[in-house]
């Protein structure tokens, strides 16, 4: 029964060690933000971040992950107001909504990597997250917002640490 850290609250998983990640999450966890769509890694709808990088979770088994820190989209920001997710509100990104999640989850981990990626950087990074609707232009246009929050919230801590 492998032990899984989810979310930052630890799990057993009542499923053997070759279980795909997506199953757990998804019917055992009830974590249902994280979306099937594919099941062979190439649709990105399943993106979770294991220990801070995007991953397919449909494709990692639960065996492989015991020990590193899994991140659904339920777990990125409690409030729902990472700079991703407000970004992609306010770009009205979303149509069915289907891919948002696995989306959101690589663009998040896209900008932790790169905090300032230029448009062919976001289109690269975000290669491999298929959006059936096609919004791919508000998708870059979001990420570039995200880009934004973060670098201000950053430049605003900045400012108040070297006046303290």
């Amino acid at each position: 029964m492998p032990n899984l850290t989810i979310n930052g609250q630890s799990y057993f998983a009542d499923a053997p060690p070759d279980t795909p990640l997506l199953w757990v999450i998804r019917e055992d966890l009830r974590l249902t933000g994280t979306k099937y769509g594919c099941g062979v890694g190439l649709c990105g709808s399943c993106t979770v971040h294991i220990d801070g990088q995007a991953v397919r979770s449909c494709s990692v088994t639960v065996g492989s992950v015991e020990g590193s820190m899994i991140t659904t989209i339920e777990g990125l920001n409690p409030a729902n107001a990472h700079p991703v997710q407000l970004a992609w509100i306010e770009h009205q990104v979303p149509q069915c909504g289907y891919c948002q999640s696995g989306q959101i989850m690589q663009a998040a981990a896209l900008l932790s990597k790169n905090p300032n990626p230029s448009e062919q950087q976001i289109v690269v990074g975000m290669n491999g997250n298929l959006c059936r609707c096609a919004t791919y232009s508000r998708i870059v246009s979001a990420v570039k917002r995200a880009a934004e929050i973060m670098n201000r919230a950053a430049e605003m801590t900045n400012e108040g640490a070297s006046h303290a």
